[in-house]
């Protein structure tokens, strides 16, 4: 005979009322989506990991603050949007000299999986040049498909402030990665082919 599955709201009751499992089961079913929302926010893999165990811990302290006005996992990715903006602050506060972005070798991949890359990298770049509420608000409702409710909800603010919110993040991101919608149009054109046409005018 199967067990249940229990909802959210039930792990939550049963980690306040001492179940030394709840918490974990709760944790594993939206691990993924809360660490790609922290990842996205903080950029940097050890402060995104540092913010969703900022998060988690916060989150077993307090679940008995869980008043079930919302869903568990709006209260969950709440948390996890809070301790990123948090961490956020305290490095502005204290900046520091970033070191260079530097791996292990990767393997060869080919040209089109490189130009991807190259691509995500660059919109993770205009993404960082945002200001944390706009940055926020695109991350939720354009990368992790969140609806504009949803993510007001994690916010906890109207949904008219996340779709302003985006909007400006979205205009911004727009002229950042720009290069990436309109490429020159002298791309790939031989020098003499484009010294040719700009003595004619063209």
């Amino acid at each position: 005979m199967s067990v249940p599955v229990r909802s959210d709201a039930e792990l939550i009751a049963a980690h306040t009322n001492g179940d030394p499992h709840a918490f974990s089961e709760l944790f594993r079913r939206h691990r993924d989506r809360l660490w790609a929302v922290a990842l996205r926010t903080m950029r940097d893999p050890e402060d995104a990991a540092d913010a969703l165990q900022d998060a988690m811990i916060s989150a077993f302290r307090n679940a008995s603050s869980f008043r079930a006005e919302s869903q568990v996992t709006t209260w969950l990715h709440r948390i996890v949007v809070n301790a990123c903006l948090d961490r956020i602050r305290r490095k502005q506060a204290r900046p520091t000299v970033p070191l260079p972005e530097a791996g292990p070798a990767e393997p060869a991949v080919p040209r089109d999986a490189i130009a991807e890359q190259d691509t995500k990298m660059a919109v993770q770049d205009a993404l960082a040049e945002l200001p944390e509420d706009q940055r926020t608000a695109i991350v939720l409702v354009d990368v992790e498909g969140y609806s504009v409710a949803e993510a007001a909800a994690v916010f906890g603010i109207a949904e008219g402030t996340v779709k302003s919110r985006c909007a400006r993040g979205r205009a911004k991101l727009a002229k950042l990665l720009g290069h990436l919608r309109n490429p020159s149009a002298d791309a790939n054109v031989p020098d003499d082919a484009i010294a040719m046409r700009r003595r004619e005018g063209r």
